[in-house]
């Protein structure tokens, strides 16, 4: 069946004038004439059935239809160049497209990626920021890294690590005690993780207290956030060590409290069945599960 698309040519001209809102910039901008960028409009007008600008003396304004149209064929438009430059760029190079939980893929996993790299060359790991479970086939990805219960329909899981964070501060905050017992936590403010709304509840309840407030205090998505947080005396955190190593050898923050909050929750790489076959996939499912077991028996 034939699809209802309009030209090519005619959509990149109704875009340029949609931005510039002038027939004559666009033209300019596309290197041609105004009167070619009039009949491509026109003729889109025609195919959609609808007036996309109201013309008068002073020049063209976009009409609400107009106006709503331009910004979803600009987001069309940009996806296709995206796609087409990827494209362009691989040149038949063995890609996986990795989506990764942002603070786990810039403080562990990036750090230890050019060992890869260097075992398989042929092989590109592109890594995109996602915190939630998403669904594969609306998405580019050939996998993911998150954090869950590795219940994702149509997966195939690999446990990679658990997460067992410390409470965390700065020195400042812990001052020239040791260690701050959690009933003086409790007296401070709490640095809340978005994507862990109960993490701090779950972390006094192991110490058997109830505190009212455990979830009251500024939230924020990332671990990177929290760490920036409690390293300018914002509060305490609750982190996983091994994301904030570098910060911790260099005395920016010290674990306030070594009791950890165990968690049924763990770091998984998820691939989509339709993708274990591949070969490239199997290669980093292999080197990943390797690298997380060697991190977990140095800990």
């Amino acid at each position: 069946m034939r699809r209802k698309i309009p030209s090519t040519t005619a959509l990149i001209s109704f875009e340029a004038a949609a931005r510039h809102e002038s027939f004559t910039k666009a033209a300019q901008e596309l290197s041609l004439t105004q009167g070619a960028v009039c009949r491509q409009i026109a003729s889109l007008e025609e195919f959609l059935g609808l007036e996309l600008f109201r013309r008068s003396r002073r020049g063209v304004k976009l009409t609400e239809a107009g106006l709503s149209y331009s910004r979803r064929v600009a987001t069309q438009l940009d996806a296709v160049e995206r796609d087409t430059l990827s494209v362009m760029g691989q040149q038949g190079a063995n890609v996986i497209e990795l989506a990764v939980v942002p603070t786990f893929g810039t403080q562990w996993l990036l750090p230890r990626l050019k060992d890869f790299q260097q075992q398989h060359p042929e092989v590109t790991v592109n890594l995109t920021n996602r915190t939630r479970p998403f669904l594969f086939a609306d998405t580019p990805f050939d996998a993911a890294i998150y954090f869950g219960d590795a219940d994702w329909s149509g997966t195939q899981s690999h446990w990679l690590m658990g997460e067992n964070p410390m409470p965390v501060c700065s020195p400042a905050m812990l001052g020239k005690q040791q260690e701050l017992s959690a009933e003086a936590i409790a007296e401070l403010p709490l640095l809340q993780q978005t994507t862990r709304p109960y993490a701090w509840r779950q972390w006094f309840n192991s110490q058997q207290l109830n505190i009212p407030r455990d979830m009251t205090g500024p939230r924020y998505e990332l671990f990177s956030m929290l760490a920036q947080a409690a390293m300018h005396d914002m509060g305490i955190a609750l982190i996983p060590p091994f994301l904030i190593q570098r910060e911790l050898a260099e005395k920016r923050l010290v674990i306030a409290n070594p009791q950890a909050l165990s968690s049924i929750k763990a770091y998984y790489l998820m691939i989509p069945e339709r993708k274990v076959e591949s070969a490239s996939l199997r290669a980093f499912r292999d080197w990943l599960v390797n690298q997380a077991n060697s991190y977990n028996l140095e800990k």
